[in-house]
C-alpha cells in the first residue's frame, strides 16, 4: 500500500481533522480553483457553496485558468467563471469524509473550518488510440490528488 502525506505540517491532532482523494478522474484545473474558493470557509458553507454549483446556481470564480471564459453574474469582485460539476461532487465527497473524519474525533461538525484545501496534478494515464496509415493520436488523462484540512474554531 502506498503511504500518501499532505502537504501541510504541525497540526494539533486534538483539533484538526483531514482527508484526501488520490488518483481522482477530475480536472486539475478546476479542482485548484474550487479549493481556492472553499479554503477559509466553514464546512457547511463549503458544502452547501458546492451543492449550488451542482445545480448550476452559483459559479466558481475562475482566477488563473481564465482564458477566453464567460462572464458569470453573482461573482463579487470578480468576473470568469464557470460551473465544474464532475470536480465540485468529487470534492463534495472529500468534504463528507473529512466531517465523518472529525465526528469520529469527537470535534464538534458547526464549529469546523476548511484551513487547508490543496488540488495538485497526479499520475498520467498514457492511451494511444490507433489511426489510419499506422498512425496513433495520445489520448492522456492527469489524474488529481485532493487534500482537505479543517479544524475545530470555539464558538464565540
Amino acid at each position: 500500500m502506498p503511504k500518501f502525506g499532505y502537504s501541510i505540517y504541525g497540526l494539533d491532532p486534538a483539533l484538526t481533522a483531514k482527508a484526501s482523494g488520490r488518483d481522482l478522474r477530475i480536472s486539475h484545473k478546476a479542482a485548484r480553483e474550487i479549493c481556492n474558493t472553499i479554503k477559509g470557509m466553514m464546512l457547511y458553507e463549503a458544502k452547501e457553496l458546492l451543492e449550488e454549483v451542482i445545480a448550476l446556481r452559483r459559479p466558481i470564480p475562475f482566477r488563473r485558468h481564465k482564458g477566453k471564459q464567460a462572464h458569470k453574474r453573482g461573482l463579487q469582485g470578480w468576473h470568469t467563471g464557470r460551473y465544474p460539476v464532475k470536480a465540485a461532487r468529487a470534492i463534495m465527497k472529500i468534504l463528507d469524509n473529512v466531517e465523518t473524519n472529525a465526528e469520529q474525533k469527537g470535534l464538534d461538525v458547526d464549529s469546523l473550518r476548511i484551513i487547508h484545501a490543496a488540488a495538485q496534478k497526479g499520475p498520467v494515464m498514457k492511451r494511444y488510440m490507433p489511426r489510419a496509415f499506422g498512425r496513433a493520436t495520445p489520448k492522456f488523462r492527469v489524474l488529481t490528488h485532493v487534500e482537505i484540512v479543517v479544524k475545530e474554531e470555539p464558538v464565540e
